[in-house]
């Protein structure tokens, strides 16, 4: 069964200061991963934690190569915002789980429905095929 998105679970993500992990964020200013995660620092007031391949520190914020060589000192995990391939979207799932984060978004055109039930099934809040720039309009960000 298809996810179908709370908006009341995404006002309250984009609306509570805390801690978002941005998986695939890179310095590559050509990829979307670049300008949402400023968004999601500068505009909604949140911390965000670059996460990527070679663990490359972005918007001079400290990076990290996995969720889980994120330090225990910057947990709770908030939010993992996946800007990653819909095949490798399960495996960052899985690490938010572990890591014990409270939610995963999923960006526009990222799907894996076995992924999202076992984020469900954990307890997480789930957004899928959606971007918080996107929808800040509709909460007033």
């Amino acid at each position: 069964m298809a996810h179908e998105n709370d908006p009341a679970v995404i006002d309250r993500l984009m609306r509570t200061k805390g801690t978002w992990a941005i998986v695939g964020l890179t310095r590559n200013e050509w990829r979307s991963a670049y300008d949402v995660s400023l968004y999601v620092r500068d505009r909604m007031g949140m911390e965000i934690i670059p996460v990527n391949l070679r663990g490359d520190d972005v918007h001079g914020e400290k990076g990290y190569r996995t969720l889980a060589e994120i330090p225990a000192a910057k947990h709770p995990i908030d939010v993992v915002d996946c800007f990653v391939n819909s095949q490798k979207v399960g495996a960052v799932i899985d690490q938010a789980i572990a890591v014990g984060a409270k939610a995963v978004w999923l960006q526009l055109g990222v799907f894996d429905d076995a992924a999202v039930e076992r984020a469900k099934a954990a307890g997480l809040d789930v957004v899928v095929n959606s971007c918080p720039a996107r929808e800040g309009w509709r909460v007033g960000i």
